[in-house]
């Protein structure tokens, strides 16, 4: 990450980085600043590919300056690239694993040498702090090594079973993991990078090649993260970047039937439609879905309150809300609540709010007007229905006026048979709630359809029973880094149950890359 440092920034160590990395980082915002609102075209079979029509991808943290220009890809798009795609499959399908992971190694290399210029391109697109922003770019490098390092451990996934016991015969029978084919990634604004890399480094690392089409709002990071691919030396065909509308172009690739497998993360409800939609082919296909959460954070009345404030106004408010894996719920037990109240509201009250590639700026704007919206809907009924303890308003003084800022905020008094208890609202606005004990923190905690991430701050014998009784994929106890957020691959691998998750397999993990492909028995009989 630095060169004069042994600091290793992940999402837990990101509070405290070394000089070095203000200065790079400023570095880079000049210079890409140097060059904003130049047209950028899509990558298919290795060409630059333009299109008639046009999109602009304008900052939310100053709708008046556009970044860039991007191609607005339509279903002819989507056909040429999954067409180049599936040529070159048979090829990279049949590369020695050992070079797959050689080259995707490279790419991740050239990722770590460009992080500053990611970084301070999703600062200003995304409008995450510079922190949040460069964590994300270093967690898609982490997550392309991790794909590797366990198609290296599993030498390929190829495996000895056990030999038939046939009289006169040698029975050989071996277990092969091979790629799908064409595998289409469909990445979010809130983590361009690690959701994108992520997923397109297994796939590819599986030996599929892959389609990439980025959020709309955030085409200019995934083409950063694509040129490294590019450069890194990865066969024409082999990856694809293509942008444009999701209704168009992302329902074209999603209909098209030569894509093999799909990996998507956002909304529950454009994802549960992504799924049926793609279960109209002619067989099924897997797709790997995370669709956001509505996470639990339980305060108890042994907890340590300092800890749980640090925590989870951390996980309440980090990029606005806007993460699938935001501290939504706070249940706290009754005799510590009005002592852990007040902390919080202080504490968010202390948040920084304006630019985020500013340094001492933890907070940005909401990613576009659609979400900028939703806040103040949501806000005029949380109004009515609960006590607004802090926040609760969009920001507009001076500079914030250009952008869709809105005051973190905490509700109180909302009655637990509310909807905004269970509505995943993606925004800077937390619930919390008053519990009798642990036993009814655990049934309000589960009693919804998401199950992704969740957190407690108590005693041992409380942690195990939240452990053993949570419907959900990353769980955390007593953490200061972030009560529900902060997972890292090859620390806390990402993925969630119930309506969170299809695949029961977290990304980062040790079961992960493998869903990127099927298995194939080959049994052979010789004459003994």
């Amino acid at each position: 990450m630095t060169e004069s440092s042994a600091f290793k920034l992940t999402y837990a160590t990101m509070f405290n980085p070394p000089e070095e990395l203000h200065s790079r980082f400023e570095d880079a915002l000049k210079q890409r600043k140097a060059h904003l609102g130049e047209e950028h075209a899509m990558i298919i079979d290795g060409k630059e590919v333009k299109t008639s029509e046009k999109f602009e991808d304008r900052s939310p943290v100053d709708t008046g300056i556009v970044l860039g220009v991007f191609q607005k890809g339509d279903a002819e798009t989507a056909a040429q690239a999954i067409s180049s795609a599936k040529k070159a499959f048979p090829a990279w399908s049949h590369t020695p694993w050992e070079k797959r992971v050689e080259l995707l190694r490279k790419a991740a290399a050239l990722m770590d040498e460009r992080i500053y210029d990611i970084g301070a391109v999703m600062a200003m697109e995304v409008g995450k702090n510079r922190m949040e922003a460069l964590g994300d770019a270093a967690e898609t490098t982490d997550l392309i090594r991790y794909a590797c390092d366990q198609v290296e451990a599993h030498k390929g996934f190829v495996s000895e079973m056990g030999h038939d016991p046939l009289v006169g015969f040698t029975a050989d029978n071996t277990s092969v993991l091979r790629p799908y084919g064409v595998w289409l990634v469909i990445s979010p604004f809130n983590f361009p990078s690690a959701l994108t890399g992520g997923p397109a480094g297994a796939a590819l690392a599986a030996g599929n090649t892959v389609v990439l089409k980025p959020a709309s709002d955030t085409p200019w990071t995934v083409r950063l993260m694509a040129e490294c691919l590019r450069d890194a030396g990865l066969p024409a065909g082999v990856f694809n970047y293509v942008t444009g509308g999701g209704s168009t172009l992302g329902q074209a690739l999603i209909e098209h039937p030569d894509v093999a497998g799909v990996t998507f993360t956002g909304s529950y409800a454009v994802g549960m439609k992504l799924y049926r939609d793609f279960a109209a082919g002619k067989w099924v296909r897997p797709a790997i879905l995370e669709l956001g959460g509505k996470n639990p954070v339980i305060v108890t009345r042994h907890a340590d309150l300092e800890t749980a404030v640090t925590g989870i106004i951390r996980s309440a408010f980090g990029l606005q809300g806007q993460k699938c894996s935001a501290a939504s719920r706070i249940f706290i037990e009754e005799p510590v609540y009005d002592t852990l109240v007040p902390r919080l509201v202080e504490t968010a009250n202390k948040l920084t709010i304006g630019d985020p590639t500013e340094r001492a700026i933890t907070l940005g704007p909401v990613i576009n007007k659609n979400s900028y919206n939703d806040y103040q809907n949501f806000i005029e009924d949380l109004k009515h229905s609960g006590k607004i303890l802090t926040g609760g308003k969009i920001l507009t003084d001076g500079a914030l006026g250009k952008g869709y800022f809105c005051a973190p905020t905490l509700v109180e008094n909302l009655p637990y048979s509310h909807k905004l208890w269970k509505h995943e609202m993606f925004l800077p606005i937390s619930t919390i709630g008053k519990v009798k004990n642990l036993e009814e923190a655990l049934g309000y905690a589960n009693d919804v359809s998401y199950g992704l991430t969740a957190g407690i701050y108590g005693n041992d014998a409380e942690i195990a029973t939240f452990f053993d009784r949570i419907e959900a994929g990353v769980n955390y106890a007593n953490r200061p880094q972030g009560a529900t957020t902060g997972a890292w691959p090859g620390f806390q691998p990402f993925g969630g149950w119930k309506g969170s998750g299809s695949s029961g397999k977290n990304a980062g993990g040790l079961y992960y890359v493998q869903l990127y492909m099927h298995e194939q028995i080959r049994t052979h009989i010789r004459k003994a």
